[in-house]
């Protein structure tokens, strides 16, 4: 049986499991889920079992399957905002991270006027823990995860970590509790045994809210031999890749595994997305037929493999085509779990959950990208005003993507898409419909006049790495 095949019938299998007289509550469920939010580095959207990719993911397909595949999923084009948009519920622009990642050297990190999704559901009675990569700033203990709402802490501070050697730039960059730990190991499994420990320990009364941020499958590209084996057919750096995204899927089963061993699954809410669209597609990733890759503002940089499933309260082979972003998860999670949503800080994210779970519309009149200083996107229903669409890489450089239509004007890097009827974005409409460029344009402008100046890290001259990140730069 083929792959795509198998795919079918197991998403039909799951759906025929639930009869037309199963009922989905007409308001959020009451109650406190136990909440995981799996988040992925640099996955391509086309790197999974569920859209068809040649390398295996058998739990991400059978988790994806049994609740609702968001399909027309949004995040940022690089990491750190993709983070702080989860964490806060507020665009990056807002929070001044808007342009490339925080760097090693950064003198910043999420503002600590943002109030976060931990410290939130903490004041709502959860127990909290991230295993995996913060990228949210490190340059004074006040940035650091347990100073924002984690209960327990482990991982590392910021990314394109060393998966052996857990270095960066020659730093130790693995800590726990925010101190430094000398854990050996691959890092996808050893935040996979942490999170599995910190299920196994929990009292099941409590809820808990995980956050597992693995640093696969961002580069350097590292994986133990056994896993290069099924894709020896694969040239490299692709053949590495794969067996690092199989290498993740197995993580994720075994921490899922592990809900179930703890009789937790059937209370627990698991979101999984990636946190930008894969870089180097075609060479290393595979974005599907979506225009280029992370760091674009294009869909191949924004739009990813996402999903959420619960048992009893997402029906299994659901498919939600509406377009959702990822700050929606914030005001979601919240309501599911009793916690309060009035805070001094206003909120872009939406309640998604009546999407999710009834089919309703997006909650969205307008999802914004990005707005940075030379460059932004605008979603309005199905059209998208895209500004500059190859600026915004993780290190501030200008990505090439391939020029497809014609220009508004000679020169002047302006393209409107139709995803509706043209999802990849072939035919860029700017001449055609004038007007509508002028109706998002208008739009985009309202709310890029809100952004704040983007925080930059130049690396200073001289800079040398400390012994052990987050302590004593």
């Amino acid at each position: 049986m083929s792959a795509r095949r198998w795919l079918w019938t197991f998403a039909m299998a799951s759906a025929a499991a639930w009869t037309a007289n199963d009922a989905y509550p007409a308001e959020a469920p009451t109650g406190k889920p136990h909440i995981v939010v799996i988040l992925a580095d640099d996955l391509g959207w086309g790197d999974v079992g569920f859209h068809g990719g040649e390398i295996k993911t058998p739990n991400l397909d059978r988790l994806a399957f049994s609740g609702a595949r968001l399909e027309q999923f949004y995040v940022q084009p690089v990491c750190s905002p993709t983070r702080a948009a989860l964490l806060t519920g507020r665009y990056p622009m807002r929070h001044g991270l808007q342009v490339g990642v925080v760097r090693p050297w950064a003198q910043y990190g999420l503002p600590l006027e943002e109030r976060t999704l931990p410290q939130a559901l903490r004041e709502a009675g959860y127990a909290t823990a991230i295993c995996g990569k913060w990228h949210l700033g490190h340059f004074r203990p006040e940035y650091l995860p347990t100073r924002r709402g984690f209960d327990r802490q482990y991982g590392h501070y910021q990314g394109a970590i060393d998966y052996f050697t857990h270095q960066r730039d020659g730093g130790h960059d693995w800590h726990r509790d925010d101190q430094a730990c000398y854990d050996q190991g691959y890092s996808t499994f050893l935040l996979a045994d942490e999170a599995i420990r910190i299920v196994r320990q929990h009292h099941r009364s409590k809820p808990l809210f995980l956050y597992l941020a693995f640093n696969a499958v961002h580069a350097p590209h590292q994986v133990p031999p056994a896993y290069l084996e099924p894709y020896r057919h694969l040239d490299e750096p692709r053949r590495t890749y794969a067996g690092m995204v199989a290498a993740m899927d197995e993580a994720i089963g075994r921490v899922l595994a592990a809900l179930d061993e703890k009789q937790m699954r059937q209370n627990t809410l698991v979101v999984f997305s990636s946190d930008n669209g894969g870089p180097a597609p075609g060479r290393v990733t595979s974005n599907g037929r979506y225009r280029a890759g992370k760091g674009t503002l294009y869909e191949g940089g924004v739009r990813v493999a996402a999903f959420a499933t619960w048992e009893g309260h997402i029906k299994p082979g659901t498919v939600v085509d509406q377009p959702l972003h990822i700050v929606d998860w914030y005001p979601t999670l919240l309501k599911l779990a009793g916690a309060s949503l009035e805070q001094k800080l206003p909120l872009d994210g939406r309640d998604a959950w009546p999407t999710i779970a009834q089919g309703k519309p997006s909650p969205h009149n307008e999802i914004l990208f990005n707005a940075a200083p030379a460059s932004g996107a605008i979603l309005v229903g199905q059209w998208k005003l895209v500004i500059h669409g190859g600026l915004g890489t993780a290190e501030g450089q200008h990505v090439k993507a391939k020029p497809r239509g014609k220009r508004a004007k000679a020169g002047e890097p302006i393209e409107l898409f139709h995803l509706a009827v043209d999802p990849y974005e072939k035919e860029n409409l700017a001449l055609k419909h004038p007007e509508k460029v002028r109706e998002l344009r208008a739009r985009y402008e309202k709310l890029a006049g809100q952004a704040t100046p983007p925080r930059t890290a130049p690396k200073p001259a001289g800079f040398r790495s400390p012994k052990v990140w987050g302590q004593g730069e």
